[in-house]
């Protein structure tokens, strides 16, 4: 199950976002999604968890949580658009 995490502190990153989200869970795959010419993050990231029951204990554990001074926004990530690419 993947799911979207919104309104992360700039100085999480993959490893913290896997270790919060193992509590309820086998996490496959973490990810903060990064700017590509600063590194920096970009205050969002998506889990992928291995089942869709410890998906959905996260979501409903952490979404509306604060971490870091920040309240978390969770749930399931959406498919992903396809949008024409931009030509300057």
């Amino acid at each position: 199950m993947n799911i979207y995490v919104g309104n992360l502190s700039y100085r999480v990153d993959d490893k913290d976002l896997a270790e919060l989200f193992s509590k309820f869970g086998s996490v496959k795959s973490a990810k903060v999604i990064t700017d590509r010419e600063t590194g920096r993050s970009k205050g969002f990231g998506f889990i992928e968890m291995e089942t869709s029951i410890a998906g959905n204990e996260a979501i409903e554990a952490l979404n509306g949580k604060e971490s870091e001074g920040r309240t978390l926004r969770v749930n399931e990530a959406k498919p992903r658009e396809e949008r024409p690419r931009r030509e300057y």
